[in-house]
């Protein structure tokens, strides 16, 4: 079907317009292991350097249909290893040209197109996978949470973590009562590993010729090139970026906001280092407050960034180095202490002894593993079902969240929010801290 440039959706309806019956070749038949091409997703791939090319080998499993990416430097190991898949710079062209043999999509760009590709792709019937933070802003968080529900697609964003089984056991342990009643969490990481807390370069620079700028920015303000942006340090820019916040925040702080539903704070207080008008501070420390609700109390939760780190808890044995990890999480209960990694990995109740007590007495699993991040959405486009970290119910929630961390480091202090009108109740901040005015050309 693929030589005779026929999609696997074009085909099966063909069929079903002639009236043909079809079942798929039982797989004994076509020998041990092999999944026949109508089992397949035709996956395009927008991003396919960096983590792009990560994601690529994520859900290689399936047909690979098209690959987009605007440096031919950055994805040129992808592009050796696919030889064969075509190949595009601007996405909106190949989600068109394309569309036929698509089923579903991948996209691993720069924080700041997450938001145009993922509503192109939803709005023609595509299922997504983004990687975090779904989006730049709450406005477009809240609208491709809108749109996927309305458009009944498969979404999954790349917060791996949330797949992992360090997750399910921190849920499960805390529900469980092992460390009592959570009033107070605490997050911690050592980026930025970029450089944050810079005036605009001035310096000219000629784009390299695998790199076609004007794309790169998308809808970005325009502005010229400089090697300050690209290809990694772009995250520290707010035009480009999120920070060290909107980088890790949706892996550190994915577990809590599961266990405990953390949505709708009613305050968030940011204090920093100096703040530049074009970037992201270097150190920063972020205030949550959650109001107690019918199955938990009001939740402290803590964010901290910079390589600051939080109070050594009593419990933690004297002879160990503090923290433990250069990004983790904490719970402290009124009967213990749990710490984790980064990705809910290792979860760990303090002392040791508390730990090795509770492992011999921990109750069953409660929650249903996953076979991975890439695997639970694959499954989930050709089942019907929602992948956990699902748009509308799940990602864009915790993107929201998340972002408004941001939103009190940009505004300099304390912000009260109204979730239902997506408003700062407090004070004035500009209208394109929360809803980004795109270039023409560009829109949601």
């Amino acid at each position: 079907m693929a030589d005779q440039g026929i999609s696997r959706r074009k085909f099966l309806g063909q069929l079903a317009t002639a009236g043909v019956a079809f079942t798929i070749v039982p797989r004994h038949v076509l020998g041990r292991g092999f999944v026949p091409p109508s089992d397949k997703l035709g996956i395009a791939c927008i991003g396919v350097g960096g983590r792009g090319a990560a994601n690529v080998r994520g859900v290689a499993s399936e047909t690979l249909v098209a690959f987009c990416d605007v440096d031919d430097e950055r994805a040129a190991e992808i592009y050796r290893t696919y030889p064969n898949v075509p190949r595009y710079k601007d996405f909106r062209i190949m989600l068109e040209r394309e569309s036929q043999h698509i089923d579903a999509v991948v996209i691993s760009t720069p924080d700041h197109t997450h938001a145009v590709a993922a509503m192109m792709a939803i709005q023609m019937g595509k299922h997504v996978y983004c990687e975090k933070p779904l989006t730049r802003t709450i406005y477009e968080a809240r609208r491709l949470a809108e749109a996927a529900r309305q458009h009944r697609v498969v979404t999954q964003m790349g917060n791996q973590g949330h797949a992992g089984e360090g997750t399910r056991q921190i849920r499960e342990w805390i529900e469980a009562g092992a460390i009592g009643i959570v009033r107070e969490i605490h997050f911690w990481t050592n980026r930025p590993i970029w450089p944050q807390a810079i005036a605009r370069p001035m310096e000219a620079y000629h784009v390299p010729p695998t790199l076609d700028w004007d794309l790169w920015l998308g809808p970005a303000p325009e502005r010229p090139y400089h090697p300050a942006y690209v290809p990694f340090r772009w995250r520290g820019w707010w035009d480009f970026g999120t920070g060290a916040l909107g980088d890790m925040g949706c892996h550190i702080m994915d577990a809590a906001f599961w266990t405990f539903d953390l949505r709708d704070p009613v305050r968030v207080t940011a204090e920093t280092t100096p703040v530049f008008p074009e970037t992201a501070p270097l150190v920063s420390r972020v205030t949550y407050e959650f109001a107690a609700r019918a199955n938990r109390p009001a939740l402290h939760v803590v964010w901290r960034d910079g390589n600051l780190a939080p109070p050594r808890p009593p419990q933690w044995e004297a002879d160990k180095p503090w923290p433990p990890m250069d990004s983790g999480q904490m719970f402290i209960g009124d009967e213990g202490v749990l710490i984790a990694g980064t990705y809910g990995e290792n979860p760990r109740l303090v002392p040791e002894k508390r730990h090795q007590e509770w492992i011999a007495s921990a109750p069953a699993p409660r929650y249903p593993r996953s076979p991975g991040v890439y695997q639970e959405w694959i499954d989930a486009c050709k089942n019907g079902t929602q992948a956990g970290s699902n748009f509308p119910d799940y990602a864009g929630p915790l993107t929201e969240m998340v972002l408004l961390g941001n939103l009190a480091i940009r505004a300099g202090g304390t912000i009260e929010w109204d979730a239902a009108t997506m408003r700062v109740t407090n004070l004035t901040v500009p209208e394109e801290y929360l809803r980004p005015v795109y270039r023409n050309g560009w829109h949601l």
